[in-house]
C-alpha cells in the first residue's frame, strides 16, 4: 500500500471561485483518514485532486515516496469510489467487476482469481452473473467497491459513498466498508458530510470548510480539544451551546465567565488551561462559552431555569432552557415537561472558551488529549476574519455588461 501527502494544495475554478486553500496533511500506510465537511467544503474536489481528475492551481500531491503532481489518474495506482455505483447496466456483476483489469490486458486467470476473491470478501459470490439493473442499491455500491479493489491499489478514495442510501443500507454498506479496510489493509481517505460517520470510521478526521482546513485530529481530540467555535459545533449532537459575547470577571469569589444575568465560574480545570487569562479578564475583549448539552442537565440545584422545549433521540432526552436569558438544549429525563420551573447543573470542568473576535479556543490542551504523532494536529486554523477576507477575495465577480 502507500502513505499519502499533500502539500500547501490549491484549486482555483476558471471563474476565479476557491475551492482549496493551502491544504497540507499526510495519510500514514494503512491508515484510515475521513475528510469531513458540508456542501461546499471542497471534500470532494479534495479527492479529485488527489485522484488526478482536477489539476492543482499550486502544491504537491505525494503517493508513496513519489510526487504524483502531474501523473495522469491511470498511473497514480488508486481506486476511486463515487457517491453514485456508475455501473454499466448491459454487463453482469463479474464483468462489471473484471472491467478495469481487462482494459489493462490483464491475464483471464488473473482476472477470474481477483473477481472471485473479492466478491467473496463483500459477500457477492452468489450474484456474479447476474445484470446488475436486478440488484438492489447496497448490492450495487459493493459491486462498486469490488470493482475498484480488484486492481489492488495502493491508495483507496470513498467519495460518500453512502450518499443517497437509507439508514439501514448505509450501516449495511458502512460495516462492509470498514471489514474491508481491515482485510486489504488499505490506505483509505473517506469524504463525508456525515458527522456520526466520520466519528465511526475515522483514524483521524479532516474538518473542512469553504476549502479550508479547520482541524486535522482523531475524533475524541475534535470533540474534547476543538480548534475554533466551527469545529465545536460540526462535531457532536445536538449541537453545541455558545453563550456569545460573555466577558471573563475576576472578583474575590473566583473567576466568572458572564454575559447579562448568565454567569458562570471557571473552575481550576479551565483556569489552568487558559494562559492568556490576564488578557480578558477585566479587559475589554469578549469571548464565546461553549456548552455541550452532554455535559449540563437539568437538575434539583443550580442556575434557575425554564423549560421552553422538550426532544428525544430515541435513547436520550434533552430540554431547551432559557436562564439568565441565555437559551441552552441540556440533557433532560423523559419527565421533564415544557414550562417547567427548573434548575440547571453546568460541569463548569467542561466550559469550552473561544476569542469572540478570532472564533479560536483559548484553551491549551491538557493530559487528556491524546497525541498522534502527526504534525498536522498542531495546525492552527486562521482567525475569523482573515478567513472571510480570503472567501471574499476568490468571490467570483459578475459580469457587469456596459449600458449601451
Amino acid at each position: 500500500m502507500a502513505s499519502l501527502k499533500v502539500s500547501g494544495a490549491d484549486k482555483i475554478f476558471p471563474s476565479g471561485s476557491l475551492a482549496l486553500y493551502d491544504i497540507n496533511f499526510e495519510a500514514k500506510d494503512k491508515e484510515f483518514l475521513v475528510v469531513l465537511g458540508g456542501e461546499a467544503s471542497g471534500k470532494s474536489t479534495l479527492l479529485r485532486v488527489i485522484a488526478g481528475l482536477e489539476d492543482c492551481s499550486d502544491g504537491k500531491i505525494f503517493i508513496g515516496d513519489k510526487d504524483m503532481t502531474e501523473a495522469a489518474p491511470k498511473d497514480r495506482e488508486l481506486a476511486m469510489i463515487f457517491r453514485t455505483d456508475s455501473l454499466s447496466p448491459a454487463l453482469n456483476v463479474f464483468d462489471n467487476m473484471a472491467f478495469g483489469l481487462k482494459m489493462r490486458k490483464a491475464p483471464q486467470a488473473l482476472i477470474e482469481q481477483r473477481v472471485k476473491a473479492t466478491a467473496a470478501i463483500l459477500g457477492l459470490s452468489d450474484l456474479l452473473y447476474r445484470r446488475t439493473k436486478s440488484l438492489t442499491a447496497a448490492q450495487k455500491q459493493c459491486v462498486a467497491i469490488g470493482r475498484a479493489i480488484v486492481r489492488e491499489p495502493r491508495l483507496y478514495l470513498f467519495d460518500e459513498p453512502l450518499s443517497g442510501l437509507d439508514d439501514k443500507l448505509k450501516a449495511e454498506i458502512l460495516n462492509v466498508i470498514i471489514n474491508l479496510q481491515a482485510r486489504v489493509q488499505g490506505t483509505f481517505v473517506y469524504a463525508t458530510k456525515n458527522v456520526a460517520e466520520a466519528m465511526t470510521i475515522g483514524t483521524r478526521i479532516i474538518v473542512l470548510k469553504n476549502g479550508i482546513v479547520q482541524q486535522i485530529d482523531t475524533p475524541a481530540n475534535l470533540y474534547d480539544y476543538p480548534a475554533n467555535t466551527y469545529v465545536a459545533f460540526f462535531i457532536g449532537a445536538p449541537t453545541i451551546n455558545f453563550v456569545n459575547n460573555a466577558k471573563i470577571v475576576k472578583t474575590d469569589d473566583g473567576v466568572f465567565a458572564e454575559q447579562g444575568g448568565f454567569r458562570l465560574k471557571l473552575s481550576e480545570t479551565v483556569l489552568s488551561r487558559f494562559s492568556s487569562l490576564d488578557e480578558y479578564a477585566g479587559a475589554d475583549k469578549n469571548v464565546i462559552i461553549g456548552i455541550r448539552p452532554e455535559d449540563a442537565r437539568v437538575a434539583a440545584e443550580g442556575m434557575d431555569a425554564v423549560v421552553t422545549k422538550t426532544e428525544s433521540d430515541g435513547d436520550r432526552h434533552f430540554a431547551e432552557c432559557v436562564a439568565g436569558e441565555q437559551s441552552l438544549v441540556v440533557t433532560a429525563d423523559e419527565k421533564t415537561e415544557k414550562g417547567a420551573k427548573t434548575k440547571l447543573y453546568i460541569n463548569c470542568d467542561r466550559l469550552y472558551l473561544f476569542d469572540a473576535e478570532t472564533r479560536l479556543t483559548l484553551l491549551s490542551r491538557d493530559g487528556g488529549y491524546t497525541q498522534t504523532g502527526f504534525t498536522d494536529a498542531d495546525y492552527k486554523p486562521l482567525p475569523y476574519k482573515e478567513e472571510e477576507e480570503i472567501k471574499e477575495k476568490f468571490k467570483p465577480k459578475k459580469d457587469v455588461k456596459k449600458k449601451r
